[in-house]
This record gives structure tokens, sequence and C-alpha cells, in this order.
């Protein structure tokens, strides 16, 4: 619940932060439209810039136009200045002197002339010069309100689609809460019901197992009491004696072998792919056998790893012919274990295989150091790949050690004591872990070796997909060793436990385990005879007369014999089938709830129509009663005898020693039928808390599994508040840019506006001025 409330307080957080960029959005869409406002604004003051520079150029057209009758008017001038010097230098040269006068009014009209040009020259050069000005300014401007146009655009387009990207993002981690809240209240609920029904199972088996205490207490007293004889006093047949059964260690063996079946087909699959995987690299890598031919020693290593099929094969079929051997009525000891020999045999092809291989594992190794791509890198994750093979192979021939000397003694029974088995199995533990721990580190080394291979310029797809295939495989054989040696831990006691098994005053041989199998049905078939009670002697004619009648009733018996044993079976698959009905069965308490009224409604009328059926059958008892004859009990400390009135007739000795005969003979059945069926509830509660703590070890699991999905969804919503943040401060960074720019920009405008200002001043003063001159001139 605690991380349910820390999920909650991260959304509300991301919530607000997320109501926080929205507002930011307003503002940065805010500010994007005053900046188009703006814009618009300045293309309206460029427009009529724009109409103001076209009437300064029809000024300066009807300034150049005057200019040019001005120069007209002045070469005319000058013109009539030489024609007039012409004729004054004729006139002086008749004689005639021209007046001192009108000699100086000339030049002052030449020296104003010259300076009214001077001026003029100096004007169009101005102008020229900020008609040029303008021009450049006003294209810089254009571009930059382009580009800040464009800017605007790209950062409204990002501002859209982080703000489209963030809402998906956030809906999606509400839902995933949503439905993580319901699926960890789901769990919450079964985790409760399988908790109630644990600790009701463990209440009727501890019921259960004081009543069978109690009446095998009675039992044993009985039979020790009425038991007198003793077999066990010849040393030399005690190993012919049917040894005691443990029923409840029968079980737990097969369930053993079951488990560790699996686990083994696991190992078997995973080393199968490993080996696959490496015989497809080695044509690959470091050369590919579809363009040239690959060095011989990986030819011959490619040969050997293709047979891995025939040696890993025989393992899983000797370890399931073993399983199939272990049955309910067998005797499960190490000395009656033929088939282990079958499977050491097996293990000890595999490790000569391993063995086999080695060399030519080492040598491929050495020849992708030996290449021209292979990096310092891969020359030391090769070598330590080298390593762990060794370690590998060292491992395999450890357990194939162990495994043989525990197939020993169902060759020879005086091979090994119960002690050095305990050894044995104590180490074989310790090797399976060691086996783990190699294994992992193999994979390692080998997903460091993969991850430099992939930046090589030579990695083709293919090779890539091998690198993983060959992980993948390594993950699993991982996987499986890690289970099979917390399996094998698990289990240590249970193997090196004495099981019960053996006659009393000797052990069990392995040449005498069939005799001694065979004893044990022989004694079974014979205490079920003798519990049979005998029928009494007939006459031969009525046998002859009722002869029809007893062969119906044997096949009627063997019909219903029949019937019973596909009750039996019909039992145990409905036992299997319970558990997947229980899990269906908590589906259907929604759909219960629907029905509530309607069965309410049955419940009641049930309970009005039941007091008249209870009436009726009472009275029907009763009268039962009054029918049937008063027997009459005898206690004693065994049991009761009960004796009807007809009995009373029957006073003879033999008689009642009959009677009496025959109630102690039916006693002991029914005890012996009683424990019998106690001893099975007692395997069928048992099985039953099995299954319970099988599915609280997997909701355990599933718990684990959702803690961890909670995990990630927690990096998830840490890396996006970071993204948020992160996103957060790019916006301000640009904010504060574009408010830069609009502040240069507001600058730019006013110093241009404030040049155009003094354009128009200095344009209208040029116009005035030309205007007095030429009125002047005029």
């Amino acid at each position: 619940m605690a991380n349910v409330t820390d999920l909650q307080s991260k959304y509300s957080k991301l919530a607000q932060e997320y109501s926080k960029l929205r507002a930011q959005n307003q503002v940065l869409k805010k500010a994007v439209l005053d900046e188009q406002t703006s814009s618009n604004s300045l293309k309206d003051e460029l427009k009529q810039k724009e109409q103001s520079l076209r009437k300064v150029e029809q000024e300066m057209d009807s300034l150049s136009f005057r200019n040019q009758q001005l120069t007209k008017r002045v070469e005319l001038l000058q013109e009539e200045l030489l024609l007039s010097e012409s004729k004054s230098k004729r006139s002086r040269n008749k004689g005639d002197s021209p007046p001192q006068v009108n000699l100086q009014a000339q030049s002052v009209f030449d020296e104003d002339l010259q300076k009214k040009i001077q001026e003029n020259e100096r004007l169009h050069i101005q102008f020229y010069e900020a008609d040029e000005q303008f021009r450049r300014q006003e294209a810089q401007l254009r571009s930059r309100l382009d580009q800040l146009e464009k800017e605007s655009e790209q950062h409204q387009a990002v501002v859209d689609a982080l703000t489209s990207k963030y809402t998906d993002a956030i809906e999606k981690l509400q839902s995933d809460k949503a439905r993580l809240e319901v699926k960890a209240q789901t769990l919450e609920r079964e985790a409760k019901d399988c908790r109630v029904r644990t600790e009701e199972c463990q209440q009727q088996l501890r019921k259960y197992q004081t009543e069978v205490s109690s009446q095998l207490k009675h039992s044993s007293s009985v039979i020790q009491e009425k038991v007198p004889f003793n077999d066990t006093q010849l040393s030399d047949y005690n190993s012919l004696n049917v040894p005691l059964h443990n029923r409840r260690h029968q079980l737990k063996a097969r369930d053993v072998a079951a488990q560790a079946l699996g686990f083994v087909q696991n190992l078997v699959s995973a080393l199968l792919n490993f080996h696959s995987y490496t015989e497809q690299r080695v044509h690959i890598y470091p050369l590919d056998s579809s363009i040239e031919a690959i060095s011989p020693v990986n030819q011959k290593f490619s040969q050997y790893l293709h047979e891995n099929a025939s040696y890993l094969r025989p393992l899983e079929e000797d370890l399931l012919q073993l399983h199939q051997s272990i049955t309910e009525d067998a005797i499960t000891v190490l000395e009656t274990l033929a088939k282990l020999q079958d499977f050491s045999r097996s293990f000890s092809a595999y490790s000569s295989f391993l063995q086999k291989i080695l060399p030519y594992q080492l040598k491929s190794l050495e020849e992708e150091c030996d290449a021209s791509l292979c990096t310092a890198a891969l020359t030391a994750r090769n070598h330590q790949l080298q390593n762990d093979m060794k370690k590998l192979t060292a491992v395999f021939h450890k357990l194939k050690s162990y495994v043989a000397l525990l197939a020993v003694p169902s060759v020879r029974s005086d091979a090994m004591c119960q002690s050095s088995a305990t050894a044995v199995f104590t180490q074989m533990s310790a090797s399976l872990h060691g086996l783990h721990d190699v294994s992992t580190e193999l994979s390692k080394h080998y997903s460091q070796k993969v991850s430099l291979e992939q930046d090589l310029p030579t990695a083709t797809q293919k090779f890539r997909t091998t690198n993983e295939c060959l992980l993948s495989s390594l993950a699993s054989l991982t996987n499986s060793c890690g289970k099979m040696a917390t399996f094998f831990s698990n289990n240590l006691d249970f193997f090196a436990s004495c099981p019960g098994y053996g006659p009393r005053g000797g052990v069990v041989n392995p040449l005498q385990a069939d005799s001694m199998i065979e004893n044990k049905r022989r004694a079974a078939t014979y205490m079920s005879a003798i519990r049979k009670v005998r029928p009494e002697s007939v006459a031969y004619r009525e046998a002859l007369a009722n002869r029809h009648i007893l062969t119906s009733s044997t096949e009627s018996r063997e019909g219903l014999m029949q019937q019973v044993v596909q009750s039996q079976e019909k039992i145990s698959r409905l036992e299997q089938e319970k558990e997947h009905w229980l899990l269906e069965a908590q589906l259907g308490q929604v759909r219960l709830q629907k029905e509530s009224q309607r069965i309410a409604q049955l419940e009641a009328q049930i309970a009005a129509g039941a007091p008249e059926e209870q009436h009726s059958a009472a009275d029907g008892s009763d009268a039962a009663r009054a029918d049937s004859p008063e027997p009459v009990q005898d206690s004693s400390l065994v049991g009761i005898l009960t004796i009807t009135s007809c009995s009373e007739s029957a006073a003879d000795q033999e008689s009642r020693e009959h009677l009496i005969k025959t109630h102690y003979m039916s006693r002991v059945s029914d005890l012996t039928s009683q424990l019998q069926m106690c001893d099975s509830k007692a395997v069928h509660f048992h099985a039953e808390c099995r299954a319970v703590a099988k599915r609280l070890a997997i909701a355990e699991k599933s718990r684990e599994t959702m803690t961890e999905e909670l995990k990630l969804a927690n990096q998830n919503i840490t890396r996006l508040q970071d993204e948020l943040s992160t996103t957060k401060r790019s916006y301000e960074d640009q904010l504060s840019m574009m408010s830069d720019h609009l502040c240069s920009m507001n600058d730019t405008l006013s110093k241009q506006r404030d040049e155009i200002d003094t354009l128009k001043l200095a344009s209208k003063t040029a116009t005035h001025t030309h205007t007095h001159t030429h009125t002047a001139q005029a």
C-alpha cells in the first residue's frame, strides 16, 4: 500500500507539473500571438515606409529633372557668356572698353553658380548613400523578420508536439496505474483466501493426525497383546523378509524425481541450443563458410558439435525411465535404482564429449584472437572464455564422478554406507552451485564479448542474430543451473536421510530386491485373504438352487468393481481439475452477486417447505423403530457385540465361540479399513496443503513481478519528470532568447524610424533649398 500511496503522490506531482506546463504553454501562445501582431504592425509600417520611399523617389525624380533643366540653363548661360566674352574681345580689339561694373557682376554670378553646382553634387551623393543604406537595412530587417517567423512557427510546432506527447504519456501512465491497482487488490484478495485455506487445511491435518495416532496406538497395543510370535530370530532369512513400506517417502521420492526430470529437461534444452548456436557461429566467424573455407580446427570442432544431440538426449530419456520406475508400491533406495546406472553411463558419455571438444574450442578462440580485427579487449574476453570453458568441463567431470558413486550401490549393496552417501550428496550439491557460478561467469563474459563484436565493421546481421541466440541459450543455461542447485539444496535432507526401508535385521540387497518385492505382494495378498469372512456352509441342493443367483451376483460385483475403479480414476482427474475450478470460482463470485436476490428467495421457499418434510421423515423413522426388535449389546474392552432376540435361542457353547470369533474378526477388519481411510485422507490433505503452498509460492512470485513492474513504472515516472524539467528549462531559455530578440528588434526598428525621420527632414530641407534656388535663379 505504501508503494500505491507513493505512486499516487508522484502522479499528483506530475499532474501539477502538467498544469504548470499548460499555463506556460498559454503564455507562450500569447507571446507568439503578440509577436505575430507586432510582425503585422511592422509589415504595415514597412508598407508605409515603402510608400514614403516612393514619394521620396518621385521627389528625387522631380529634383533630378529640375537639376537637368538647371544644367541646361547653366550650359546656355555659359555659351552666352562665351559669346559675350568673344564680343567683348572683339569690341576691345575695336578699341571699345567694357564697363567695369559688368565684369564684377559676371564674376559674382559665376561664383554663385559654382557654389550651387558643388552643393547639388554633395546633396546627390548624400541622397544616394542614404538610399543605399536604407535599402540594405530594409533587406536585413526583412530577412530577420522571415527568420523570426520561421523560428516562431518551429517553436509552436515543437510546443504542440510535446504537449500531445506528454498528454498521451500521462494518460497511459494513469491507465497503467489503475490496472496495477486493480491487479494488486486482486492479488491481495487471493493471498488472503490462500492463507485462510492453508489454516483450515492445517487444522484438519492436525485433527486427522491425532485421530490416526490414537487409532495406531490402539491397534499396536492389540497386535502386541494378540500376536505372540516373532520371526526375526534367524538372521540368515531376514534379507528375504518383506520390508516396512513408507508410502509417504515413496510419494516424496516420486515428486522429487518429477521435479528433477523437469530441471534436467530444461538443462538439456539449454545445452542443445548452446552447442547448436556455437556450431552456427563457427561457420560465420572469423571466416564465413559461404565465402571461403574455414580452418581445419573449426571444421573438426563443428563436426563434433553436430553430434551433441546423441549425447544429451539419452540423459533425458534415462532420467525419464528412472522416474517411471519409481512407483507408489515400489521400494526406492539407492540399492534398488537399477535405472540410475544407465543415467550414470549417459552422463559419463556427455562429460567425455565435453572433454573431447574442449581443445578444439580453445583453438577456435585462439584463431579469433589471431584475426586482424580482434582488439585487445576482445582478446582479453576470449582468454576469459577459455578459462570459463575449462571450469565448466571440470565441474561436469566432477558431477560425473558423484553420479557414478551414487549408481554403485545398485550393483553392490555393501559398496556404500549411509554416511558415505550423505557426503556424496553434499559434495554433489556444492558442485551444482559451482556449475551455476561458472555458467553465470560464462554468460557475463560472453555478453561483454558480443557487445564488443557488434561494433566490428565485418559484423553481418546473421552474425548478430547468432550472438543474440547464444546469449539467450546461456541465460537459459544459467537459469536452469540455478534452479537445479536450489532444488538440490532444498531436498538435501531428503536425499541424505534414511528412508526407513530394509528388512528387520539386515539391509536391502539389490540382487534380492525383486524377490523381496514379490514377497511383499504375496504378503499383501495373504493378509487380504485372511481378512475375508468365511461364509457359513449351506446344503448342496440349496447351493445348486442358488447357483444362478450367485453367478449374477458375481457378475454384478465385477461390474461394481469396475465402476469403483472408474470412479477412482475420475476422482483423481477431478482433483487435478479442482485447482483450476477454484480459480474459476473466484471469477464466478462477481457473477454470484447479481444472483443473490434470487437465491435468497429460493432459500426462503426451501426453509418454508423444510418443516413439513422433517415431520414426515420423523413419523417414518418412529414407525420403523416400532417394527424392529430391540437388540441386546454385550460390551467389552475390545468393542461391543450386538445380539438380537433371535440369537437367544442359540445357547450352545460352539455357536457362542463362533459368534465371538466372527465379531473380533469383523472388528479388526473395520479398524484396518478405518486406519487405511484415515491414512488416505491424511495423504489427500497433505497433497492439498502442498497445492496450496505451490499456489502461495506462485502468488509470491507474481507479487514480486508486480513489485518489479511498479519499480519500472516509478523509474519511468522519474525519467519523465526529468525530461519534463529539461523541456521546461529549454522552453524558459527559448523564451528568454525570444525576449532578447524582440528587444533587439525593437531597438533596431526605433533606430530605423529615427534614420527615416532624419532622411525625411533632410529631403524636405533639400527640396526647399532647391525650390528657393530655382526661384532665385528664375
